[in-house]
């Protein structure tokens, strides 16, 4: 499966940005959906998480009260909407899905979800840029 992430760009302090997740190649029902984010200087960090078996999503602590992550079957996108963004946002932000098959039966929080090696493939990321 192949993933073209887009939706990053220029926004001030307290905008909202929705990010997509578009899939080719292969369905994304087969697969659970991340986000991830990187600042210059810092490794990748977990943004926020989907699976298609009934578990509610996964979110970060930072941005679990501004964030909302979806997805379209029939586009075969998931999103990511960010509200209230801050300083802190701006980073390059990367989708990630990691096959069914590789989920514990406890779903994500049975396994590392939050780290980078849990993912199987990756998109090449968008650059969120927030401003004051």
């Amino acid at each position: 499966v192949q993933l073209q992430a887009s939706g990053g760009g220029l926004v001030q302090v307290g905008g909202s940005l929705r990010l997509s997740c578009a899939a080719s190649g292969g369905s994304l029902s087969n697969y659970a959906v991340g986000w991830f984010r990187q600042s210059p200087g810092k490794e990748r960090e977990f943004v926020a998480a989907i699976s298609w078996n009934g578990d509610s999503p996964l979110y970060t602590d930072d941005v679990k009260a501004r964030a909302f992550i979806s997805g379209d079957n029939a586009k075969n996108t998931v999103f990511l909407q960010m509200n209230r963004l801050k300083l802190e946002d701006t980073a390059l932000y990367y989708c990630a899905v990691v096959d069914n098959r590789g989920i514990p039966r406890s779903g994500l929080t049975g396994g590392n979800y939050w780290s980078t090696r849990f993912w199987d493939y990756w998109g090449q990321g968008t650059l969120v840029t927030v401003s004051s």
